[in-house]
C-alpha cells in the first residue's frame, strides 16, 4: 500500500537525505539536552542552594514555556517557512544556554540561581517557537506507515548517546569535585558548554534537512486553535495526554532529589541507575516500535502504561518499612529502573506517535500544538504543585498495618507507609490509572487488530536479544537510518510509478 506521509514535494534522494539529517539532529540535540538539563541541572541548582519549590519551578519551566506555541502556531501558518523558523528559535535557545552556563562562574550562588531560572525560561521560549514549526514539518515529511520503526530507532540511538554522555559527565564531575571541592559549580559550567556545542551542531543538521512545502490555508487564529477540539477523537486524545503528563511530572522530577537527599547517594550512583534505565530503553524502543507498527500505539500503551504507574507505586517501598535505606533498597532501585526503562520506551514512543498519526496531514500544526498545550499545562503545573506541597508532607505520615495480639505479646505488620515524597508517588499512581481509562476512548487505526499477544511480544524480545548478541545485530542498529532510507526510497519510487501522469494544465 502506498505511503501517505512522505511529501510529494521531495524526490527519493531528498527524502533519504532528510531522514539521515533528522536522525543526526536527534543525536546532537539529545547530547545537548543530556548535558544541560535533567540530573545535571537539578544537581547544579541544589549546589547553588535551591529549595524544593525552586526545583519544582525548574522542572515546570520547559513545559510552561511551550504554552507560547499558541501564538507561534499562527505565525507558522502565516509565514509557512518552517525550516527558517526552526533554526531561529533553536539559535535563541543556544544563546540563552550560554548565559545560563556562565552564571555560576561569574555570579554569587543566589544571583546565579535566579539567572539560571530566567535563562532557562527564555531558552525554552525559543524552543517552543522551533518546536511549533518542527513538529508539523516532520508530520509532512516522515512516512506515516513507518512512524514506529523510524522514531523507535531514532529514540534508541539518542538514548545510547545520552547514556554514554551522562556517565562520562558524572565521572568527570566526581573527579572535578575531588580536585576543586570549592568550585564544583565550575565543573557544571564546563559540562553545559559542551552541551551547547552539541546544540549548535544540531542546528547545522537542521539546515541540511530539505524544506517541505506547507499548504496555504485561509483560516483565522481562533479557528486554527479550536479546530482540534472540534474533532471528538482528537479531543479524547488531548484529555489522555494531559492527565498522563500530569501524573508523570508529579513524581518524575523528584526521583533525583529523592536519591540525592533522602538516600544520600553520590552523583555517580544516580547517573549509573539512570544509565541502566536508558540502556534497557534502547533495547525496548526497537521492540515497541515494531509492535506499534504491527498493531497500534494504543496497544503498546496498554502494556507499557500500567508497568510505569506500578513503578511509581514501587518507589514508596524503597525505604519501607524502616524509613531509611535497608538491604533491599539498592536491588529494588535496580528493579524499578529496569522496569521504568522498559515502560518509558513504550510510553514515550507511543504518546508522541499517536498524536502525529491522528493529526491530519497538511493541517498538523494546530492539532499538534493542541497536544503540546495540554502536555505543557499538565507538565508545568504538576512539579510546581509537587514542589509547593513537598514541605507540607515532609512531617506527615500515612500508614496501613495489621496488628496481631496474643497473651503477653502484640505484633504489628506494616502493609503500606507513606511519608514526604512517597505521597507524590502515590498520587501519581492514582492519576496514571485514570489517564489509562481515558485512553480507552481514543480510536486509532489498527485498533481492529486486537491486543498484543504475549507470545508475539516475547518473540520480539527473543529476536532482539539475538540481534544484540551478534555483531550483525549491532551493526543493524548503527546503520540506521540507511536501511530504512533504502526501503523508503523503494516505496517512493513505487508510488511514483503507480501515480497518474499530471494534467498538462497543472503546475
Amino acid at each position: 500500500m502506498p505511503e501517505k506521509a512522505a511529501s510529494p514535494d521531495l524526490s527519493d534522494e531528498q527524502l533519504a537525505k532528510g531522514l539521515r539529517m533528522v536522525t543526526w539532529q536527534g543525536l546532537a540535540l539529545q547530547a545537548m539536552l543530556t548535558l544541560t538539563g535533567g540530573t545535571f541541572l537539578v544537581a547544579l541548582a541544589l549546589k547553588l542552594g535551591a529549595d524544593n519549590f525552586q526545583i519544582g519551578i525548574l522542572a515546570a519551566i520547559p513545559p510552561l514555556a511551550q504554552l507560547a506555541q499558541i501564538p507561534w502556531v499562527y505565525l507558522v501558518q502565516k509565514v509557512r517557512r518552517r525550516k527558517a523558523i526552526t533554526i531561529f528559535g533553536a539559535s535563541v535557545g543556544r544563546v540563552c544556554l550560554f548565559a545560563l552556563a556562565m552564571a555560576p562562574v561569574l555570579l554569587a550562588p543566589t544571583t546565579a540561581l535566579y539567572i539560571i531560572i530566567i535563562m532557562l525560561f527564555l531558552k525554552n521560549l525559543g524552543s517552543s517557537l522551533s518546536n511549533s514549526a518542527w513538529n508539523s514539518w516532520m508530520r509532512d515529511m516522515v512516512p506515516s506507515d513507518n512512524l514506529g520503526g523510524f522514531y523507535s530507532k531514532r529514540h534508541a540511538l539518542s538514548t545510547m548517546t545520552a547514556l554514554v554522555l551522562s556517565l562520562a559527565a558524572a565521572i568527570f564531575l566526581d573527579w572535578w569535585k575531588g580536585q576543586l571541592p570549592d568550585h564544583v559549580e565550575y565543573g557544571y559550567s564546563i559540562i553545559f558548554l559542551l552541551g551547547i556545542a552539541a546544540g549548535v551542531l544540531a542546528i547545522y543538521f537542521i539546515s541540511k534537512i530539505p524544506e517541505v512545502r506547507m499548504p496555504k490555508r485561509k483560516i483565522g487564529f481562533i479557528s486554527l486553535l479550536l479546530e482540534p477540539f472540534k474533532d471528538s477523537n482528537f479531543r479524547n486524545l488531548i484529555y489522555f495526554l494531559g492527565s498522563w503528563n500530569f501524573a508523570v511530572n508529579l513524581a518524575a522530577p523528584f526521583f533525583t532529589v529523592y536519591m540525592l537527599k533522602r538516600l544520600g547517594y553520590s552523583m555517580t550512583y544516580v547517573i549509573g541507575l539512570g544509565a541502566l534505565s536508558q540502556l534497557i530503553s534502547v533495547f525496548f524502543y526497537l521492540i515497541w516500535g515494531r509492535l506499534s507498527d504491527r498493531y497500534s500505539n494504543k496497544s503498546v500503551l496498554a502494556i507499557s502504561g500500567p508497568i510505569f504507574i506500578f513503578c511509581l507505586l514501587g518507589w514508596t517501598f524503597v525505604t519501607f518499612p524502616a524509613e531509611l535505606e535497608h538491604g533491599l533498597t539498592m536491588p529494588l532501585l535496580v528493579l524499578l529502573h529496569v522496569a521504568m526503562g522498559i515502560s518509558t520506551a513504550g510510553t514515550n514512543l507511543s504518546t508522541g506517535n499517536i498524536a502525529i498519526k491522528l493529526a491530519p496531514s497538511g493541517r498538523a500544526t494546530g492539532f499538534l500544538a493542541a497536544t503540546t498545550l495540554a502536555n505543557s499545562l499538565a507538565a508545568s503545573l504538576a512539579p510546581v504543585v509537587g514542589g509547593r506541597f513537598a514541605d507540607f508532607f515532609k512531617d506527615r505520615k500515612l500508614s496501613f498495618s495489621f496488628t496481631w495480639e496474643a497473651p503477653g505479646s502484640e505484633q504489628a505488620f506494616h502493609v503500606l507507609k507513606f511519608q514526604y515524597w512517597d505521597f507524590f508517588f502515590l498520587f501519581a499512581f492514582l492519576l496514571g490509572g485514570y489517564s489509562l481509562y481515558r485512553l480507552k476512548r481514543v480510536r486509532e487505526l489498527g485498533d481492529d487488530k486486537g491486543k498484543i499477544k504475549l507470545k508475539e511480544a516475547m518473540g520480539q524480545v527473543s529476536q532482539q536479544l539475538r540481534n544484540f548478541s551478534t555483531a550483525g545485530g549491532l551493526r543493524t542498529l548503527t546503520e540506521f537510518p540507511f536501511a530504512l532510507v533504502g526501503r523508503t526510497r523503494q516505496r517512493v519510487a513505487a508510488r511514483k510509478s503507480a501515480a497518474p501522469l499530471p494534467d498538462p494544465a497543472e503546475t
